[in-house]
């Protein structure tokens, strides 16, 4: 499936992809400091997606997300998502 990339090179991929979910957690993985405004420049992805992504990729994919003040870091990747594999889908 071709989809469309952003300025940055980042995929598109449609709102109910779970690839979109792992675009996120790459972004986050990627950015010196991603903050949900880094992180929407980055991807395209609206701040509101990135909210709920964030929730899903914690309670569906148990991820472990922590913020310090507006900065999020991966504490774990969980038990299903292998960094690795998750990293290709930001396209770079």
């Amino acid at each position: 499936m071709n989809c469309t990339k952003n300025h940055f090179g980042v995929p598109q991929y449609p709102e109910n992809d779970a690839r979109r979910l792992f675009v996120l957690l790459a972004a986050i993985n990627l950015l010196e400091r991603p903050t949900v405004s880094a992180i929407a420049d980055l991807t395209s992805l609206p701040r509101e997606a990135i909210d709920i992504g964030m929730r899903v990729l914690q309670q569906q994919y148990g991820v472990h997300l922590i913020r310090t003040g507006e900065v999020y870091r991966i504490e774990s990747w969980g038990d299903l998502l292998k960094k690795e594999g998750v990293m290709k889908h930001l396209g770079a």
